[in-house]
């Protein structure tokens, strides 16, 4: 009778484990070319409407696919105005927030979250009358005060209103000394981890991933974090002096053994990495998935996501 109690007991921890906390909603998911399949990717809690956008690179019709795909529900102006709550930038590149900038008009009153150089590109740059019109509430004048900005500052978290999540900003490199940047987003006890653009630490020679992933291990030791979601925007051929900031298949592994390292091969085993941003130019996204596949020492789960398309996550 005991050990059938106790075997009863693991299994419902497994199955709490296993529990989906995160729907994923990619709007866009390659790093270039494509202005309609741009990097931008709703996160949720399962049969929640509240939605936090990690980039915004498309926005209007990666919602219309999504609604095709019948992974969001309502009009794409319902989705954009009630059921997206706010935006996370994690650099200002185009391909990472023009659909922010473009559907702004049409949007409704939310937040930014952004890390301080971010906030201001987009105060600088995006924001001001000669390029389109400040619907910030900070910068140029006139100031609409449609966007409020919450700059995230290095490993702190707060809250992201009207939405079940807490965040956490993180500094990354995309050619050094450019900045980028990662969201650590918190449900209860649980954790997602989002990266924009970013170089492997040996090229960029920084430590910005060393950093986050010290900071990450104890979480994915514990499974409270099951999802990365990561650039790898060209296949292993690319010469690593025109890589420009970015990671091939070869370089993600160099980085995610840097990982292992902090919570040994058991703990990795299985890890969900969605990979984001690869560059549509010719056959490079088909090239890119190959190459994961084909070699995987370090036995994680890749997703390769397909706009509109919701995947489900513990």
């Amino acid at each position: 009778m005991k050990k059938t109690a106790v075997s009863l007991l693991a299994l419902l921890l497994n199955i709490v484990c296993q529990a989906q906390n995160f729907d994923v909603i990619p709007l866009g998911i390659y790093g270039g070319e494509q202005e309609d399949n741009l990097s931008a990717y709703l996160v949720g809690a399962p049969k929640d409407n509240a939605f936090l956008c990690l980039d915004a690179g498309t926005v209007n019709a990666g919602i219309r696919k999504a609604i095709q795909l019948k992974s969001l529900d309502g009009t794409t102006e319902t989705v954009l105005k009630d059921q997206i709550k706010g935006y996370f930038v994690s650099h200002g590149h185009l391909d990472h927030l023009s659909g922010l900038i473009i559907n702004s008009p049409a949007d409704s009153k939310k937040d930014i979250f952004a890390i301080a150089p971010v906030i201001q590109i987009l105060q600088n740059h995006y924001f001001i009358t000669d390029t389109w019109i400040n619907f910030a509430d900070q910068g140029q004048k006139p100031i609409l005060g449609k966007y409020h900005y919450n700059e995230l500052q290095e490993g702190t978290e707060i809250p992201a209103p009207k939405t079940p999540f807490f965040i956490t900003g993180y500094e990354l490199s995309h050619v050094n000394p450019y900045k980028s940047s990662a969201a650590l987003v918190r449900r209860d006890d649980h954790y997602l981890l989002y990266l924009g653009d970013t170089g492997a630490d040996r090229i960029e020679k920084s430590d910005r991933l060393e950093n986050l992933w010290k900071t990450i291990a104890p979480l994915v030791k514990k499974r409270q974090l099951n999802t990365i979601l990561i650039e790898v925007s060209f296949p292993n051929s690319q010469p690593e002096h025109l890589l420009f900031g970015h990671l091939t298949p070869n370089l993600l592994i160099e980085e995610l053994s840097k990982l292992k390292e902090k919570t040994g091969q058991k703990s990795l085993e299985n890890l969900n990495i969605v990979v984001t941003h690869r560059k549509p130019t010719g056959d490079n996204p088909e090239l890119i998935k190959k190459e994961l596949l084909q070699s995987n020492p370090l036995k994680v789960n890749y997703i390769f996501p397909e706009q509109g398309k919701k995947i489900n996550l513990p």
